[in-house]
């Protein structure tokens, strides 16, 4: 439904839908789970961000703390 909203001209089949249409919504449902992950890791000082020319943020790795990030890695998750 909320695809449908969102794109009201839109009509596909069952393959359609469930290839494009969930792929989106679960893209955009991700973008703003990473979007916070990447804050948490820039607050915390495990990942750097830089903003390029183009005004978007790269974030890369803070090689200073690289032996606790891979510490970090190597713990099972909770």
């Amino acid at each position: 439904m909320t695809y449908l909203a969102e794109h009201p001209e839109s009509h596909d089949t069952l393959e359609g839908i469930v290839e494009w249409w969930l792929l989106e919504q679960e893209i955009k449902r991700r973008t703003v789970l990473i979007r916070e992950v990447m804050a948490e890791l820039v607050v915390r000082g495990l990942v750097l961000e830089r903003e390029s020319s183009d005004a978007r943020v790269h974030y890369y790795i803070n090689r200073d703390r690289l032996a606790e990030i891979r510490q970090l890695i190597a713990q099972p998750p909770r």
